[in-house]
């Protein structure tokens, strides 16, 4: 079985979830219906790394019994160190729109809402952005409403800022002091030019990129086992489309 575009995105964001540049995961919360994200976190634990998971969208075994609420109490009193979120629309300073396009309020394409991405994009020290779709109508150059900022004006309380943007294409990393993205690996059959076609913003190029690692054979054992086995109940659908397993009957 050939490596799938969604375990080269776990194995990507397993790395940046132990970077040792970065400040400990302690405790990473994922949000609903995110399931490359969780096969992240999972492959993380399972690897042997003592991180607690809390996993908003797991039909049993969950610890939140009343769910967002919880979450986000939690994540006010600093208990949550590492969040995951996306946007309909992601600009170069790292803003997120999750409203929708055109004037306020977004009525020209709807997105889900922001629901309580700005209050986990303030209140936990480590984000790491994630979306597949890598596009110029995703990555613009500047979000039509702003659900959650990238950066705040001094004097504004928040814990932390985006680590990281993953993407179908690429991986960046992200500067909060000069609020600007850095190519920081291209995934298989991609160049700078091709991601800069596919990017409405600018952003940092080193002298050299890397390529996106692929997931060591031991990893893709753990995705396609043990890390499978844990998100067959929740995610049947992507276990068996990614993996090519199904839950029992």
């Amino acid at each position: 079985m050939s490596i799938q575009p969604e375990e080269r995105l776990a194995a990507a964001l397993a790395r940046l979830i132990l970077d040792p540049a970065a400040p400990p995961a302690r405790h990473i919360a994922v949000g609903a219906a995110s399931p490359i994200p969780a096969a992240a976190c999972w492959l993380v634990r399972k690897s042997g790394h003592p991180v607690r998971l809390s996993l908003l969208h797991k039909r049993s075994g969950n610890p939140f019994t009343e769910g967002s609420r919880e979450l986000f109490d939690l994540t006010g009193q600093g208990r949550i160190d590492l969040f995951f979120l996306g946007g309909g629309q992601i600009d170069g300073q790292a803003n997120l729109n999750l409203v929708g396009t055109g004037e306020w309020p977004g009525t020209g394409v709807r997105f889900p809402g922001s629901f309580g991405s700005a209050f986990m994009y303030f209140m936990t020290p480590r984000t790491i952005l994630f979306r597949e779709e890598h596009s110029p109508r995703v990555l613009v150059p500047r979000v039509d409403n702003i659900s959650a900022p990238g950066v705040s004006a001094p004097g504004v309380f928040r814990r932390g800022t985006a680590q990281a943007l993953v993407t179908g294409k690429c991986v960046f990393t992200f500067d909060a002091a000069s609020a600007r993205f850095t190519l920081a690996s291209l995934h298989p059959g991609e160049t700078v030019e091709s991601i800069r076609a596919a990017t409405g913003f600018d952003f940092d190029v080193p002298a050299a990129v890397p390529a996106t690692p692929d997931p060591t054979p031991d990893e893709l054992s753990l995705l396609r086992g043990p890390v499978c086995d844990e998100m067959l109940e929740t995610y049947p659908d992507f276990c068996a489309r990614v993996f090519a397993r199904k839950a029992a009957a």
